[in-house]
């Protein structure tokens, strides 16, 4: 058994979507959960004599009825609760460093407006060492849809391309391999076309994916070039997909990890789960 997959609650739906997505993924992977809380500060800080003791027992009555929900799920399942007291973002950090796997819930703001990931989630994920997985309370339950991963050949991917295709092994489905040029100036502008780059890019990318083929022959890998705008096309690509992954780099210095555009984007309107993989 691996480290457990951690769960941050806050007693919202979308808390709960997470956990529900969390247990199902320690089934596929041989593991149990670790569901957390996170204290706001003490009342008492602030005004004296005010207990916080009516707070510490709804968390603990919150992560107990969904360590009893997730065990009723799934029977066997290996489920430990735990309150934090240091803060949101620091718990949440602390806590993902000691497990495989930290999964957040994320919340639709409805239309076309795509999702909202609040400012911890934001913060949190773009700090941990960890992968860190989002998860909708529309979208919870088991997708029959490949695991797709959105890449750069010309950028470092193997963190990324080793979390999809174990993802797609355990789920015995299949991964896209997804780049996205943009629109060369030229052809924004109207100017004509010039040589298009696109299968010298797609020999790239089958270069890239030839030897995690080899390590998961089980899993179909298709690699795709396409062109336009790398976050519409990840969110297009990722609906009804049973996982969207994306990278992100990694920082080593005081100011933590770093989000960029098209991360940030995917995260805030793909309907799917999207994880996001640090990368160096």
């Amino acid at each position: 058994m691996t480290q457990a997959i951690v769960v941050g609650l806050d007693g919202t739906e979308q808390a709960d979507a997470a956990a529900g997505w969390a247990a199902d993924e320690a089934v596929l992977r041989g593991t149990g959960v670790r569901l957390v809380h996170v204290l706001e500060p003490s009342p008492e800080v602030l005004v004296p004599l005010v207990s916080r003791e009516p707070v510490e027992s709804w968390a603990q009555e919150l992560l107990a009825r969904t360590a009893a929900g997730l065990r009723e799920r799934r029977p066997g399942l290996a489920v430990t609760t735990q309150v934090l007291t240091s803060g949101p973002v620091p718990s949440l950090v602390a806590a993902a460093d000691q497990g495989d796997l930290l999964v957040l819930g994320s919340r639709a703001l409805g239309g076309v407006a795509g999702y909202l990931v609040g400012s911890v989630g934001m913060t949190v994920a773009g700090r941990v060492e960890g992968p860190v997985v989002l998860v909708r309370a529309d979208g919870e339950g088991a997708r029959r849809g490949p695991v797709v991963a959105g890449v750069d050949v010309q950028q470092p991917a193997d963190a990324l391309l080793r979390f999809a295709f174990e993802e797609a092994a355990w789920r015995g489905g299949a991964v896209e391999v997804v780049h996205v040029r943009r629109f060369p100036l030229h052809a924004r502008l109207g100017r004509g076309t010039a040589p298009d780059a696109a299968p010298e890019i797609q020999r790239s990318l089958d270069d890239l994916l030839e030897s995690w083929r080899a390590e998961f022959p089980e899993v179909a890998a298709d690699g795709r070039v396409l062109l336009g705008s790398a976050a519409q096309e990840l969110v297009r690509i990722a609906e009804g997909a049973a996982l969207a992954v994306i990278g992100r780099r990694t920082r080593r210095s005081v100011l933590g990890g770093h989000l960029g555009s098209v991360a940030h984007a995917v995260m805030h309107h793909s309907t799917a789960p999207v994880a996001v993989v640090p990368h160096d």
